[in-house]
């Protein structure tokens, strides 16, 4: 595919573009069947409950001939066999190099376009190796112009009823501050183009507020991002703690993978904790008993909002397709939410909308350009027929 480099004058950012239509037809989702903790065990009765509650969704199910022999007969469904599997403990050269018709490889093929710039799935969900899926779909699907790593990003609820988007939680352990500044553009594409907000706040996940604080890649970052405030690129709040996530302090918070996956890992076992002591202390006797069935409303709500599992989907942002990262150790529900997440990203057209945001923020600062495809501009994923599955179809 041909490809030209077009410059994005400062005065294009924050410049709204044209509403995009939603996904018209069925949206194919390629899933990565044997990745994760688990494998098929939870990933294939997953896609046959999401199946069974979206009827415009077409599943490519990659895995193993044996294992995705039990799902020939779903419907909406296409079976595309691999003969290697990347397991959770594989370093990134074992996945990229070794393993190269793995399912997580031939799943993430699907997303990337072929012939008439057309792909085989919309978008890719995997539960597997976090550092192999990053370093594999930057290797098959190549990085947004002005992006050099993809970032893991995903919402966290917050006291004002809302949800604080927060990257990178686990793509990247090491970051420089000029990738800390790219999380910052990209994340605050994603929050314009998914919740309508044009000039979301940002915040720089440190130890303290003081602009004194940190090491020195977040004193580093924290200028950047300053700078990038002061041309208009992004609003930056400032640093925030831990607990301002939580506060919805900001709309968005950037880290490094590091921070940001021990922050998600923390959060997950302090809500499990939460509702493992309340289940306790309710059936602790039966007064206590009688005292729940009085609060069950409240209680069950609590538990909705604090379930985990239901936040389960971050996206990897910076690619040129629709990738997303499951944890590892979900269960059925928590994958199918993950697969939700994905099938929604599609259907509103989540990588046209962002890409254009990225575009134009990304083109706002100095020495940067905005690579746009000649032959497919607009991602004509969305309305041409699907290309034939990359790899053996069952």
């Amino acid at each position: 595919m041909s490809t030209t480099t077009v410059p994005m004058p400062p005065a294009a950012a924050g410049v709204a573009r044209p509403s995009l239509a939603d996904l018209q037809g069925p949206v194919r989702i390629a899933v990565d069947c044997m990745g994760g903790d688990h494998g098929p065990s939870i990933t294939l009765p997953a896609c046959k409950s999401f199946l069974d509650h979206n009827p415009q969704a077409h599943l490519v199910l990659v895995g193993l001939p044996e294992v995705l022999a039990q799902a020939k007969d779903w419907p909406r469904v296409t079976l595309v066999n691999a003969s290697e599997v990347v397991t959770m403990d594989d370093s990134v050269e074992v996945a990229l190099r070794r393993k190269k018709d793995s399912s997580m490889r031939v799943a993430i093929s699907q997303v990337k376009p072929g012939e008439g710039g057309v792909s085989a799935a919309h978008a890719c969900v995997s539960a597997g190796n976090t550092g192999a899926l990053m370093a594999v779909a930057r290797y098959v699907l190549k990085t947004i112009e002005g992006i050099d790593r993809p970032a893991i990003a995903s919402v966290m609820p917050n006291q004002n009823d809302g949800y604080t988007t927060v990257l990178d939680l686990g793509a990247n352990v090491d970051c420089t501050a000029e990738h800390l500044l790219q999380f910052a553009v990209m994340g605050s594409a994603l929050v314009a183009a998914v919740e309508g907000r044009e000039n979301p706040t940002v915040g720089l996940l440190n130890i303290g507020e003081e602009v004194i604080k940190g090491n020195e890649v977040i004193k580093q970052a924290g200028e950047l991002l300053r700078q990038a405030d002061a041309r208009g690129a992004i609003n930056f709040h400032g640093n925030v703690e831990g607990n301002d996530i939580f506060k919805g302090t900001t709309d968005l918070v950037v880290c490094d993978g590091f921070v940001g996956n021990v922050a998600l890992k923390t959060a997950e076992g302090l809500a499990t904790l939460f509702a493992n002591v309340i289940k306790q202390e309710f059936t602790a006797n039966w007064m206590t008993k009688l005292v729940a069935l009085v609060a069950l409303p409240v209680l069950s709500n609590f538990k909705k909002r604090m379930d985990h599992r239901r936040y389960n989907g971050a996206a990897l942002l910076g690619l040129r397709g629709l990738v997303f990262k499951s944890h590892g150790s979900a269960d059925a529900f928590s994958f199918e939410h993950a697969l939700k997440r994905a099938y929604d990203a599609a259907r509103h057209r989540l990588l046209d909308r962002v890409q254009d945001r990225i575009a134009v923020t990304v083109g706002s600062l100095p020495g940067e350009g905005v690579e746009q495809s000649v032959d497919n501009p607009q991602g004509a994923v969305a309305t041409a027929p699907p290309q034939t599955p990359v790899g053996r179809v069952a």
